[in-house]
């Protein structure tokens, strides 16, 4: 995945987390945020274990 790709979804999850915390949602982003980066970190350890 390109990097600007993920700067522009982490960049947009972080707007809505800064947006929908007044109105007490913040949960919701923040929760978007880390299977975001689950899902980065697993595809990484994926890819290195196919690389040994």
């Amino acid at each position: 995945m390109k990097l600007i790709t993920q700067i522009i979804v982490i960049a947009t999850l972080l707007v809505m987390t800064y947006f929908m915390y007044n109105k007490q949602l913040g949960a919701i982003p923040i929760l978007l945020l880390a299977l975001y980066l689950f899902y980065i970190v697993y595809a990484r350890l994926k890819l290195s274990k196919n690389g040994n």
